[in-house]
């Protein structure tokens, strides 16, 4: 049988890791990393097979997906996200773009199609490379850098979060507590183009990230322009850190590291979500998989610091804590010294939560709003829908609808939190990364509402476990093209007179159209979709 038949094992062996010792957080944890050959450091110039020549014509692919983020890019001036108190909206310029009903339909088909051209480019830059160990990792470096560059200097695509960022750090600038305060306790808020979601909602952010928030209002003089290009800066930092922390954990439990990488930081979904959006989740998945990076290497107080800063960007990772103990505790350890180890984890990251919580004064305010459920729910979150029919049909009958979908929803929390533990204190030692994957999945599959950029997470630790050539890169692949679509055609900014509903139908059936050609007709990229071309399985840790 093939190395690539779809009886393949999913993940792939990881690196043995030896028992580490509490007391001696720099002791090696695991087998060492293996080093470099002599040339191929990242520290040294890459080899000739970069951009401009990956083998088997990869170049071709790269090229592509720079045409793709261009597409968007252009498009995203047209349908991008702009606050009405935004110093350019009234610009001759942008109102004639987004004043015409023609050039809106435009700008939404070259910001559809620019994306799911990036997913065909990145799914072609796979089937064109095969062999990864040839690849230095420096050239997905320069990959993932050529395809988020247009989407630096176009306007926020697919989501206005970073308006509620910027919201935020005015409530802190006006010494408000953004934990009790939503962004309507601001003067003239709705200039600042929040969704109406944050307006009252409280923020689920740590108090690490309403400092960045603040300081970025306080830089950016309360210019909008100046404030998202800020964060859009520290949201490619997110990735940077992912990129590095990536190559380090790939190496360690012995993974093709370009392989790696074109699953994650090359990735449609993080170039979208992470740059086109501008979320922050950039930022704490890779303060996270550095906290990991550092605990496999022995240092898992360092580690501990690392994931702390993670929790300050967005709590979720919290999970990863218990991980983190885990780890430091070592392959024999017993329970004595997982739970010793557990305690160290929770005395280190809960006394510096301690002094963040000190220093805004806000203290823990981040617990209670970020178990808040808010209204949000997504069709194909199963809770989500689930809560919301149930809901409709007790409300149908005059019966108390609303408490019943908040029992559905709280239902799906408590149960994404017991799966989550179950995979803290059952497993193999060895496949950490898959346990923190499903742990992660968990409960984000029984979340009321899963956001495409949620998905970034599971595909990092699903990449870092060792995802197999068959079935399973298959059903990555799926992912990738499923989440794509939901944030291309999820949320477009147009002028109140044009309706929304027909420039969304546009985006859908584009869409639709490209994905079944993909699948179906493309003859280049149909295999992947049904019965995989295996590609080359790559030798170790390059």
């Amino acid at each position: 049988m093939s190395p690539g038949a779809d009886d393949a094992p999913i993940w792939r062996p990881e690196a043995a890791l030896e028992r580490a010792d509490c007391s001696a957080p720099e002791k090696t944890v695991g087998t060492p990393m293996p080093q470099p050959s002599a040339g191929r450091s990242l520290s040294a110039a890459p080899s000739a097979r970069t951009i401009a020549g990956l083998p088997g014509g990869g170049s071709i692919a790269v090229w592509q997906g720079f045409i793709a983020s261009v597409c968007m890019m252009a498009g995203g001036l047209g349908v991008g996200w702009m606050a009405s108190g935004s110093s350019l909206i009234r610009v001759p310029f942008f109102i004639f773009l987004r004043d015409n009903p023609f050039l809106v339909v435009a700008c939404t088909i070259l910001v559809t199609f620019g994306g799911l051209f990036l997913v065909r480019a990145w799914l072609r830059l796979g089937q064109r490379v095969g062999e990864w160990s040839s690849v230095h990792p420096a050239a997905l470096f320069r990959i993932a850098a050529l395809w988020c560059a247009p989407l630096m200097l176009t306007f926020p695509l697919f989501s206005r979060d970073v308006y509620a960022y910027i919201g935020q750090g005015r409530l802190m600038m006006a010494g408000l507590n953004p934990y009790v305060n939503g962004i309507s306790a601001l003067n003239n808020y709705h200039n600042l183009g929040p969704d109406s979601l944050w307006t009252e909602a409280p923020t689920p952010y740590g108090p690490l990230f309403l400092w960045i928030e603040q300081g970025i209002v306080w830089i950016s003089g309360g210019n909008l322009e100046v404030a998202i290009a800020l964060f859009r800066i520290v949201a490619a930092l997110g990735v940077a850190l992912c990129a590095v922390a990536v190559v380090g954990l790939a190496h360690h439990y012995r993974l093709p590291t370009a392989r790696t990488l074109w699953l994650t930081v090359a990735n449609p979904l993080f170039v979208i979500n992470f740059v086109a959006s501008i979320h922050n989740d950039s930022l704490m998945l890779g303060l996270v998989l550095l906290g990991l990076l550092a605990t496999v290497r022995g240092r898992p107080i360092r580690g501990v610091l690392w994931v702390t800063l993670s929790i300050g960007i967005k709590p979720i990772t919290l999970i990863a804590l218990p991980f983190i103990g885990l780890i430091w505790a070592g392959r024999q350890a017993g329970w004595g010294r997982k739970i010793t180890c557990w305690a160290l984890t929770v005395l280190i990251s809960g006394g510096l939560l301690t002094i963040e919580g000190a220093l805004t004064g806000f203290w823990f305010g981040w617990l209670p709003a970020m178990t808040t459920s808010g209204t949000i729910w997504t069709w194909y979150a199963p809770f989500g829908l689930l809560s919301i029919t149930a809901a409709t049909l007790v409300q149908y009958v005059n019966g108390p609808g609303d408490a019943v979908g908040e029992i559905i929803k709280g239902i799906g929390r408590g149960l994404g939190m017991v799966v989550a533990l179950w995979y803290v204190f059952r497993g193999s030692f060895d496949k950490m990364m898959l346990r923190i994957a499903l742990a992660l999945t968990a409960v984000v599959v029984t979340a009321a509402a899963i956001q495409p950029w949620y998905v970034t997470w599971l595909a990092a630790f699903f990449a870092l476990a060792g995802v197999a050539d068959g079935w399973y890169l298959r059903a990555y692949y799926f992912a990738t093209v499923f989440f794509t679509v939901i944030a291309l055609t999820d949320q477009l900014d147009v002028f109140d007179w044009i309706p929304l509903v027909a420039i969304r139908a546009v985006a859908i059936a584009l869409s639709v159209i490209f994905v079944a050609y993909m699948m179906f007709w493309d003859w280049k990229t149909r295999s992947l979709f049904t019965r995989v071309a295996p590609l080359k399985q790559a030798s170790p840790a390059r």
